[in-house]
């Protein structure tokens, strides 16, 4: 059991104390940040491919 303020010394993150609130914010926000970056990138690399293999497009500038 960690006592507030303590780290936890497991590379995993099961074993995180995710009940305190310090920990659940900052995982919360990293997360959502991460998510947030990896469904932009997802999305520019779509567009990428779809542009590419348009062959009309360039046509039009």
């Amino acid at each position: 059991m960690l006592i507030h303020g303590e780290n936890g010394h497991s590379p995993f993150p099961w074993d995180l104390p995710l009940w305190q609130p310090d920990y659940a914010i900052f995982f919360g926000v990293l997360y959502a940040v991460l998510l947030i970056l990896g469904i932009g990138l997802t999305l520019v690399f779509a567009r990428a491919i779809k542009d590419a293999r348009n062959p009309g497009h360039h046509k039009e500038h």
